[in-house]
């Protein structure tokens, strides 16, 4: 008899933005003459840079020829793409990163998830709470939880992001083996100093611990003296492994390209107490459950460090940071409290009510989607998301819809 995996029905009935997509279906199909702004799911919404889509069309005729033709390419990358990413991502912030501790991927949502596949089913995960669902998730799915009661599950250590600790958490005081963090945070919008971050680098030194560094909104910090990368911090490359994204960054959230950095000294620890480097193990599980990003779009990612790849990407993220300027603009006028906006696409709004009432509030009086934060964990209750990720012109509309609905 062939059984399933238990762990899977633990999982809350609904993911949350397939939740909100029914929510919103249902919305328009009772009220078609509507408009819908949607500012919630942070998907972009602007095209590839022209440098991106130039390339990715030159690479698809050297598909159509027998002469340039490509087959299955290398499961960690392109040289081209790796080599491109080291120099202009991590040379010039003083971290010392090779081109062969980089990994290509086609997300890194997918990275993210898979990278628990490396640990003891029994490993203590530290989570911050509110959080981006698939860390949470992928490990209840792995059985690493107890059940969930009153909001939270069982086995998982929670890191409390509050207000009163301006959305940055503290350290543990259980210890944990694997500590998920993510700065620019999903969904605070909240950043953190260097010195924040060397406090946990050195945690994880002294507690053999390991960090999964969610850096996928890096490309909207403005502010110099906040690192854009854990191994800006010194010591972090023994016990930190970082996900990084062209999704937000030049757009390719349908295109799909990211990777993940896997240092060479990072390293875990077998049941003798022996130590493990890292950098095999995802090899080998890179080259056995994954066959590659396709040529063409690792030549458009390529083409984001390109001169005119790097002013066309720079020219979207600042849109977005117009936009997300806006919204705080127009929310601190109506005396909301609120973080995120200026190194993030995402404006974390305290909503003096429950979330989803305000949300479906938004939503049946404005035509406005965002995200509400109990979706995020039990410290989301009371907060929702607005994302930046739109036209200015419909982020326009939508604040002034809304500044009427709550004036």
């Amino acid at each position: 008899m062939i059984k399933i995996n238990e762990h899977y029905l633990k999982l809350q009935a609904s993911y949350l933005f397939s939740n909100i997509a029914k929510k919103v279906g249902e919305f328009q199909q009772s009220n078609p003459e509507k408009e819908i702004i949607r500012l919630g799911i942070g998907d972009v919404t602007r095209a590839l840079p022209e440098a991106c889509t130039q390339a990715f069309h030159k690479a698809v005729d050297e598909m159509a020829a027998d002469s340039s033709f490509r087959g299955y390419g290398p499961e960690q990358g392109y040289d081209f793409l790796r080599e491109a990413i080291v120099k202009n991502d991590f040379q010039p912030r003083g971290a010392d990163i090779s081109a062969d501790e980089i990994f290509v991927s086609d997300g890194a949502k997918c990275d993210t998830g898979n990278i628990q596949e490396l640990f003891t089913q029994d490993a203590r995960i530290a989570i911050p709470d509110p959080v981006y669902p698939v860390y949470l998730d992928t490990n209840v799915m792995a059985g690493r939880t107890g059940e969930f009661e009153d909001g939270r599950y069982k086995g998982i250590i929670y890191l409390d992001a509050t207000k009163e600790n301006n959305y940055v958490p503290g350290l543990p005081e259980e210890k944990p083996d694997l500590i998920y963090m993510c700065f620019p945070n999903n969904p605070t919008g909240s950043t953190i100093t260097k010195d924040e971050l060397k406090t946990w680098v050195d945690y994880a030194r002294e507690n053999q611990a390991l960090i999964l560094f969610d850096a996928a909104y890096e490309a909207f910090i403005r502010d110099e003296s906040l690192p854009k990368s854990i191994y800006e911090v010194e010591g972090a490359k023994e016990v930190a492994i970082e996900f990084r994204s062209f999704s937000k960054s030049a757009g390719f959230t349908g295109t799909r390209c990211a990777y993940t950095v896997v240092p060479k000294e990072c390293a875990a620890f077998d049941s003798k107490g022996g130590k493990q480097l890292i950098h095999p193990l995802w090899n080998r599980r890179h080259c056995t459950k994954f066959n590659g990003v396709s040529y063409p779009v690792q030549r458009a990612a390529e083409a984001v460090y390109s001169e005119a790849g790097k002013a066309q990407a720079k020219g979207l993220v600042a849109g977005y940071l117009n936009n997300a300027d806006l919204i705080a603009t127009e929310i601190k006028s109506l005396g909301y409290d609120f973080v995120g906006g200026d190194n993030s696409p995402y404006i974390w709004i305290e909503a003096k009510r429950d979330s989803w009432e305000f949300f479906d509030m938004l939503l049946n009086e404005t035509g406005v989607v965002c995200t509400p934060g109990a979706g995020f964990g039990k410290c989301g209750e009371g907060y929702i998301r607005l994302s930046a990720f739109n036209s200015y012109e419909n982020v326009e509309k939508a604040m002034a819809r809304i500044k009427k609905a709550l004036a």
